[in-house]
């Protein structure tokens, strides 16, 4: 494809901050986001503990009437979008631009709290006491639209869910779209807000959750051989993706070149990744032939790194498969020992995190990684940030059902 997207514009609501320059100081000192749930009383929850955004008004970028018919994911985005248009110097589209710039925000989840809060008001209270704005609070496309509305965006709109996996799959469709000529600029990335009773005690009901209760900020241990589930966490990580020509005309400022995207299914089991790594591999496999670059020229990896038992040992695997000997070469970390697991807004963010290492030569740490598992041998920068010299950076997302998500993004050189 002749058209070349590059990335110029960053936006990113976390737990470790709810701007890019925030997240990335605490992210880069090893600083953990994760605390003691204080939403709802989790007494009777086996885990207790979550990554949840922190000192967070929506009514900065909602109107209080929006603000009343929203929920967390489409504030989260909302705000992380604002940040990356200005990031970007774009504002408020008009005419033919307008019509050339589209949205694409992935959730895996949408709302859950709005459907708590709604069935007890069905079971007490009766169908006609509902909300009437009950459906457009939970879809998970909202984020999308509002982004769209908010800024008069009229191109290319639309969502993805793909559970963990739906960040990456949005900013790689929306590669697509410019790639194809349907769009000039993107705005794309991931947003959740689904720690809530429900979201936290289905995944206690998986026995997904790390139930380090007392250590909160020790809980997330991706590759640690004392590792006993993931952290929940919440918020957006939206970015603005400009075909190369378009954003050299206005003179943006360019943190990266998107350089591939590969997507895949482990066709195994909806919630275990196949054990051979095998879906993994395929998708960095197509992610490195669409950015035609070889396995050795991948400087940093932002790993999927869960913190779970399953997944960190099949990614570990399936990085070995992918990158042979060059794997103990390169610098590799899971920064959700620090923001735990945003679900879908985990691609958005950790693309981010791709962008600005590349930018300051710097890879974050993989905290917590005290006893490595002798299944994960690899160099995951423990603990301390790591000065590296950053041409290309490769980020994995891996989702409930099989779904696997890769992009690339290289040093812009025009």
């Amino acid at each position: 494809m002749g058209r070349r997207v590059v990335v110029t514009g960053l936006g990113a609501v976390t737990p470790l901050g709810n701007t890019v320059p925030e997240f990335w100081e605490k992210l880069v000192a090893g600083v953990s986001g994760v605390g003691r749930i204080t939403y709802f009383d989790v007494t009777d929850f086996d885990s207790q503990i979550a990554g949840q955004v922190k000192n967070f008004d929506p009514a900065a970028f909602l109107s209080k009437k929006d603000v009343k018919h929203t929920e967390p994911f489409v504030h989260y985005a909302m705000a992380a979008a604002t940040e990356a248009m200005a990031d970007a110097g774009f504002s408020k589209q008009e005419g033919e631009e307008a019509d050339r710039f589209g949205v694409l925000v992935g959730s895996g989840i949408g709302s859950l709290r709005i459907i708590e809060e709604q069935h007890e008001v069905l079971l007490r209270r009766g169908p006609k006491k509902l909300r009437p704005f009950l459906i457009p609070m939970l879809i998970v496309n909202e984020a999308s639209g509002h982004v769209s509305i908010c800024f008069n965006l009229k191109g290319p709109n639309s969502c993805v869910a793909t559970a963990c996996a739906s960040g990456n799959h949005a900013i790689g469709d929306a590669l697509r779209i410019i790639q194809y000529g349907d769009a000039d600029v993107m705005i794309a990335g991931g947003t959740e807000g689904a720690v809530t009773p429900m979201g936290i005690g289905g995944f206690c009901a998986l026995k997904s959750l790390s139930m380090r209760n007392d250590e909160p900020e020790r809980a997330s241990r991706p590759f640690d051989a004392q590792r006993d589930g993931f952290v929940m966490g919440e918020g957006a990580g939206i970015v603005i993706l400009e075909e190369r020509e378009h954003a050299r005309r206005r003179g943006a400022k360019i943190y990266a070149e998107v350089a591939g995207f590969g997507m895949s299914g482990d066709a195994y089991h909806i919630t275990a990744p196949d054990p051979t790594g095998d879906g993994c591999v395929r998708s960095m496999a197509a992610a490195l032939k669409d950015a035609g670059l070889k396995p050795q020229e991948i400087d940093y990896i932002n790993a999927h790194g869960t913190s779970t038992v399953l997944n960190d040992k099949i990614e570990t695997l399936a990085l070995k498969k992918i990158f042979g000997d060059h794997v103990h070469k390169a610098a590799i970390s899971s920064t959700k020992s620090m923001t735990g697991h945003l679900l879908g807004a985990a691609g958005g963010v950790e693309f981010i995190v791709c962008c600005l290492a590349m930018r300051d030569d710097v890879v974050p740490p993989t905290i917590n990684l005290e006893n490595k598992d002798p299944e994960c041998d690899l160099d995951y920068v423990p603990n301390k940030a790591r000065r590296v010299t950053v041409r290309t950076a490769i980020s994995n997302a891996l989702g409930f059902g099989g779904h696997n998500a890769s992009i690339i993004v290289k040093e812009y050189k025009a």
